[in-house]
């Protein structure tokens, strides 16, 4: 049987957000963090998808690798009477379950492809888990390379803070975290001071998830409200912004959590260095620009209520897009596993990612 990659170590890779069994997925519902720690147990590619389109997961990489584990589980449980169209059919209803993260798709192809080569549903069941496995580790890998190539660009020889939005951690990927990596790298190397961590409005990703996990693994964070950021750069204490991307672009346009874009608006007033980290997965050659990436806007009810509590009137009109787009001129650097893109465009992309 496949194995999930092992998450220990000398590196804080953090309190993962997936468990694979081979016959079932175990997810950590992170709707219900910080107050419950409880584990839902999947064995169908459809619970998969409706667990992403739901947000028991969430984080670019961690919604990919979960999508392949779907697929793992679609070939398991198919019926041996046209067992190939029906994993093909549950690999459309992944990519059904949310628009904008490219890694999702990126992911489904993968595993679309390794489906093509099989030609019995017993090897397809090995085969498909096999790769989902190798997804998840190549992700982990990737994290990891990530923190190297942000601390060798940042020139890191002094402790510092930074500040961060969203949450990018070891929950929102295959373990350690993409701009959460960076940070957990500079607390192993005793060069952070405190990493600031913006609420994340609607959702609260921020506070329920990046302040839970760093605080869990000893890493220093304060809180704040997103609308604090703008105090905290002009004080003069960050040197870096770091966040990750759900999708980049061909000219280095970036689409992340919603808030983001202010973020980099605000980085490059108070002249902070504004760092994207993000897998190679997430990078989409083929859309030009950011103006080309499908944003998904959510229910009103996310914005108007927290944990069914009521903040606004229930017939308020609400405007509440997930993610923004930060376009290339407002970012210093785009951090992958494969090097990095300083002042990112298009010439430079295609260097990179071809």
């Amino acid at each position: 049987m496949s194995q999930a990659p092992a998450t220990s170590g000398n590196r804080l890779i953090g309190t993962v957000a997936m468990r694979w069994h081979g016959a079932s997925l175990e997810l950590l519902d992170q709707r219900l963090l910080p107050d419950q720690e409880i584990w839902l147990r999947l064995d169908t590619a459809d619970g998969v998808a409706e667990a992403i389109r739901d947000m028991v997961v969430r984080g670019a990489p961690a919604i990919g690798i979960s999508a392949a584990y779907g697929v793992a589980l679609a070939a398991r449980g198919a019926s041996s009477d046209g067992w190939r169209q029906q994993v093909e059919r549950a690999i459309d209803v992944l990519a059904e379950s949310r628009p904008t993260a490219v890694n999702l798709f990126w992911a489904l192809t993968q595993m679309r492809e390794k489906l093509a080569g099989c030609n019995t549903q017993e090897g397809a069941t090995e085969t498909l888990a096999a790769a989902a496995v190798a997804i998840h580790q190549d992700d982990l890998a990737a994290n990891l390379a990530m923190a190297d190539h942000a601390l060798a660009h940042m020139k890191a020889d002094q402790p510092m803070s930074v500040l961060t939005h969203c949450n990018t951690g070891a929950l929102a990927t295959g373990g350690y975290g993409t701009a959460l990596g960076v940070i957990r790298r500079l607390h192993e190397k005793n060069l952070l001071v405190n990493a600031f961590a913006d609420e994340t409005r609607p959702w609260l990703q921020g506070s329920r998830l990046t302040a839970w996990e760093l605080s869990r693994d000893g890493i220093p964070v304060t809180l704040n409200a997103d609308s604090a950021a703008a105090a905290i750069l002009a004080s003069g204490n960050v040197r870096w912004v770091i966040v990750g991307a759900d999708r980049i672009t061909a000219n280095g346009d970036i689409a992340n959590k919603i808030g983001t874009y202010s973020l980099a608006v605000l980085a490059r007033y108070h002249g902070v260095g504004f760092m994207v980290v993000a897998p190679a997965s997430t990078v989409d050659m083929a859309l030009s620009s950011g103006q080309d990436i499908p944003i998904e806007e959510r229910d009103g009810t996310e914005l108007r209520q927290v944990r069914n509590v009521p903040m606004a009137p229930a017939s308020v009109p609400v405007f509440n897009p997930v993610f923004d787009v930060t376009p290339a001129n407002l970012i210093d650097v785009i951090v992958t596993e494969r090097g990095v893109v300083s002042r990112p465009n298009s010439a430079a992309m295609r260097a990179l990612f071809g």
